[in-house]
């Protein structure tokens, strides 16, 4: 059958009556099963950071020798995270940029994981022998390059800091102040507790805002909205089955809670903020900012989940990969205790919410 022939058999009433009927329900649920089944016994693990070796490689930098280098360490850039997809983060990125001094880039080329990449880069990348050499280097062998030991001569952490800071300065700052912008920042939906560890070393002056949604919320909002080709890094791990969704969910998740005591966090989770109980005026003495949330929440919330729950294999493979995360951020694997939440959430939220 041609496309033409199929498009226009999609457009009579018998095809509509049998995708809203139980047998359409059926045969789309089979599909989902297949896939979810593949996508679970395919998925394999790869490289992520993390929180707790990239905090002791970082301290090893800094050791190597003082920071002197602290002409940048006045900027205070906003990084506003998410547990992936489908979390809000969209609508707090929103949110935020109604203080007119405010630009935030929004997952600007997510898919190459360049920071991501930074923070694998410098995670216990070092062995103890390269870094006692560089510790221990004599800066006595500048003036005597021809006779000293010159053969692992390396510039001071603070300088590798600086040229990384810089990278991202010139990347992300200068093109917001360039458009007239005082404060930039970033929305992402990749990155976690390791690389925000990464970027408040890089800019010790930065705040960070996490959002969170239930997964089960996340997910059914993810497939519902028909994507099929996201990337946590492309080319090589692809966003697109319950397992890999649920497992880049629980990493960001778990992340949180991992972090030093003190870090610079504000965690927002999206049931409160679509029934109006985030503390606005809270999060803008964090951020140093002005909002008025009232112009972003003029529109109505959510809007791309059709289904009213997943089926059982996506909450059975959700609830296993993501287990830890929803334990720590207070998620309960429940489906009825999330279908409570759920009808709360649309009887609650409002467009002036």
């Amino acid at each position: 059958m041609t496309s033409a022939k199929t498009q226009t058999y999609k457009t009579t009433r018998v095809w509509r009556w049998a995708r809203d009927s139980w047998i359409g329900a059926m045969v789309r649920t089979s599909r989902s099963v297949a896939h979810e089944s593949l996508g679970w016994l395919r998925c394999g693990q790869f490289p992520i950071p993390d929180t707790t070796a990239l905090t002791r490689s970082i301290e090893s930098l800094r050791a190597a020798l003082p920071d002197s280098n602290n002409r940048g360490d006045q900027d205070a850039p906003i990084f506003l995270l998410s547990t992936g997809w489908r979390a809000g983060s969209t609508l707090l990125q929103r949110i935020l940029l109604t203080d007119p001094h405010l630009l935030l880039w929004g997952e600007p080329l997510g898919e190459m994981g360049l920071i991501s990449r930074i923070a694998e880069m410098v995670n216990d990348s070092l062995s103890q022998r390269d870094l006692k050499l560089w510790h221990e280097q004599d800066s006595r062998a500048l003036s005597s390059l021809t006779t000293s030991w010159i053969a692992t001569l390396t510039p001071p952490g603070s300088d590798l800091r600086a040229a990384l800071r810089s990278m991202l300065d010139q990347w992300l700052g200068v093109p917001a102040r360039r458009l007239g912008f005082t404060r930039w920042g970033l929305k992402e939906v990749r990155l976690g507790a390791a690389e925000a560890v990464l970027l408040s070393w890089l800019f010790p002056k930065a705040r960070f805002v996490s959002i969170s949604r239930h997964p089960y919320d996340c997910y059914r909002s993810f497939t519902d909205s028909g994507w099929r080709h996201l990337y946590y890094r492309h080319p090589e791990v692809r966003i697109d089955s319950a397992v890999a969704f649920a497992q880049h969910w629980n990493r960001i998740a778990r992340g949180w809670c991992d972090l030093p005591a003190g870090f610079p966090i504000f965690h927002i989770r999206y049931e409160d903020l679509a029934r109006g109980k985030v503390d606005f005026r809270e999060l803008e003495v964090f951020l140093g900012i002005e909002i008025k949330e009232n112009i972003a929440l003029s529109s109505s919330i959510g809007g791309t989940a059709v289904r009213g729950r997943l089926n059982w294999l996506e909450r059975t493979i959700i609830a296993r990969e993501a287990s830890e995360g929803m334990r720590k951020l207070g998620y309960s694997k429940s489906v009825e205790d999330n279908n409570t939440q759920t009808r709360m959430l649309h009887t609650e939220a409002s467009p002036s919410s």
